[in-house]
């Protein structure tokens, strides 16, 4: 069955949410070895999260963009995912669904969170006819996501090479069958028309 435009699809838990972000090693090293996002990750900056292992494999080039050496798997509670998303903001004024600009730019400003939805992309990066979410944090989310949110990091950087690696020899049949298995996420009611879901 095709997914609708837009639709969060993800690897989940009756608990928990994967969302993945890709670093450099040391701020990944940081992180696996507390259990959580510290220095040299910076609070101050917008964190972005990606339920998608496809998008984010587009986003860092299968770990070889600079910076991006490192992709972790980040499994946050579904209580955490839903403040975010409860408290976001599109990164993009659409009159559906604000009615009008100012009240956009009202949102935007005072938002937390906000919430892109970018093509989805296959194995090669080339965009799919659905969309993937990308949630960015500030502030109290990011305060959230790193002292509340957090129930365990991974290292998925072999796995996200390998399927590059793969892709790469002409193997995609092989680099399909490592991709994490992404269902379609059940989003609370109040969500759905505010994130232009559907």
């Amino acid at each position: 069955m095709a997914a609708t435009e837009r639709e969060v699809r993800a690897w989940h838990t009756d608990d928990t949410i994967r969302v993945y972000q890709a670093y450099p090693p040391p701020i990944a090293d940081a992180a696996l070895k507390a259990g959580t996002f510290v220095p040299p990750f910076k609070r101050e900056r917008m964190t972005w999260i990606k339920p998608s292992f496809l998008w984010m494999a587009y986003r860092c080039g299968y770990a070889s963009k600079p910076g991006q050496e490192r992709v972790l798997a980040v499994d946050i509670t579904r209580e955490g995912f839903h403040w975010a998303l409860a408290h976001a903001a599109l990164s993009h004024f659409v009159p559906t669904v604000h009615g009008h600009h100012d009240a956009w730019a009202s949102a935007v400003q005072k938002s937390p969170v906000r919430v892109q939805w970018d093509p989805e992309r296959d194995l090669h990066h080339r965009p799919l006819g659905h969309r993937s979410i990308q949630v960015g944090l500030r502030g109290e989310a990011v305060r959230r996501y790193v002292e509340e949110w957090i129930a365990a990091i991974t290292d998925v950087t072999d796995v996200m090479r390998t399927v590059g690696e793969l892709v790469s020899s002409g193997r995609d049949g092989e680099a399909a069958a490592l991709l994490p298995a992404e269902h379609p996420y059940p989003l609370p009611d109040d969500v759905v028309a505010p994130l232009g879901v559907g």
